[in-house]
């Protein structure tokens, strides 16, 4: 049972929740695959992603910016899968906050949060969403990630270690990051070059925002080369056998 349906008040007066589904990059890594028509299990990467938001209660509606090229086949498939929630599919920018901002302009009216995920992060489940999305109810900002487990070495141009931060406090962020609508385009307004960064919760931290982490999975992994949808297949695998 989902949290709004434990939940019958907060459900009634919960406020409406736009998913941004970023898959308009260029595979480079893949070298030249389109990691979004990847099949994982026969299911292509993009549709588990979509499948993920579409699926939870706490998402209105789904816009997912793409490469012109790809929007014909994404439709297709979209209609293919049932995936209910997807209101449209936008045509990606120059740079990924360029693709975000194009799907927030085609955002409902209604809209009162978006929660920005990469198309390529297929395992994704409805508690993660859940999660920071709630969390961004309270905060006005949040971002899902795990606790780093590495040690991790700061190093100067010539690779000799300058300084070791400690571990307590470092966190690999992962998507989905979750804002407030009037907090994202003001920071989209006032900050210098916004369109440049590759991650919204710098987008946020520039304009001065404090963004909260939420306690997310290892196993929302991003498929960034061919070796990781064996490992994606290996963790859909142990979750069948839970």
């Amino acid at each position: 049972m989902s949290f709004l349906e434990q939940n019958k008040e907060f459900a009634k007066a919960k406020p409406f929740v736009t998913a941004v589904i970023v898959a308009a990059g260029n595979s480079t890594r893949m070298g030249g695959v389109n990691k979004q028509f990847l099949l994982i299990d026969g299911v292509p990467v993009l549709i588990r992603t979509l499948l993920a938001f579409s699926q939870s209660d706490i998402i209105d509606e789904i816009i997912v910016a793409a490469r012109e090229e790809d929007i014909p086949k994404m439709f297709a498939m979209i209609k293919e899968y049932k995936v209910l929630k997807v209101t449209d599919i936008v045509k990606g920018g120059k740079t990924r906050q360029e693709s975000v901002f194009n799907a927030i302009r085609r955002s409902s009216p209604l809209s009162e949060y978006f929660a920005i995920h990469d198309g390529a992060r297929p395992l994704v489940t409805e508690k993660i969403i859940e999660d920071t999305v709630r969390e961004a109810f309270s905060t006005g900002a949040a971002a899902t990630g795990v606790r780093v487990k590495d040690t991790v070495k700061v190093v100067n141009e010539n690779g000799f270690i300058t300084a070791t931060p400690d571990r307590n406090y470092l966190w690999a962020v992962h998507t989905p990051q979750v804002f407030e609508r009037r907090l994202y385009l003001s920071a989209i307004d006032n900050v210098l070059n916004s369109e440049m960064f590759t991650d919204d919760c710098k987008l946020l931290e520039e304009y001065g925002a404090e963004v909260k982490m939420v306690e997310g999975s290892y196993e929302n992994i991003k498929i960034t080369t061919l070796e990781d949808t064996d490992v994606a297949q290996a963790i859909l695998y142990r979750r069948e056998q839970l």
